[in-house]
């Protein structure tokens, strides 16, 4: 990360304009806001948060960077709406936030984190692998029309926890 003030944070109601505007800038540039994109961006305390999920937000000099979303989907939780501001890319927040959500997943005890996007996206895709995600679909899904991969990551828990 940059010699500047960076933190990370769960969600804070002021971030969420940037929450909104970083995912629908980088959706828009490839694709179209949907449905479900529109009800998770627009209404995101009923659809992440009170069903149990997070927002992170990196701040770099506390203003919003980068953020991601943790939301419960299908008995586990997807990894959605991670996007990082074309001004902060290159510094490492794509790490930031991937290693956050796992932490975040690893401490809730979970046991798999889910991951949908579009193989379009070589970047992500790239990070995601490097992070020890593992495709396990490759085609159409029902929740997104853009999404043609899904990835999973499997947690991993600390020795002494496997012991038991």
């Amino acid at each position: 990360m940059s010699s500047s003030s960076v933190k990370v944070i769960t969600y804070d109601a002021q971030y969420l304009p940037a929450f909104v505007e970083m995912n629908s800038e980088w959706i828009q540039k490839y694709f179209e806001l949907e449905p479900m994109d529109l009800y998770q961006l627009h209404q995101a305390e009923q659809a992440i948060l009170k069903v149990g999920g997070e927002i992170f937000f990196i701040l770099e000099d506390e203003s919003p960077v980068g953020t991601c979303a943790m939301v419960p989907h299908n008995g586990t939780f997807e990894l959605a709406k991670m996007a990082v501001s074309p001004s902060a890319r290159g510094k490492g927040y794509g790490d930031v936030l991937m290693e956050t959500a796992i932490n975040w997943a690893r401490k809730k005890g979970l046991k798999e984190i889910q991951l949908l996007s579009n193989t379009v996206l070589e970047p992500a895709i790239t990070l995601y692998k490097k992070h020890g995600f593992e495709v396990v679909h490759l085609g159409a899904h029902s929740d997104y029309k853009r999404c043609n991969i899904e990835m999973v990551y499997r947690i991993s828990q600390p020795a002494s926890l496997e012991r038991n």
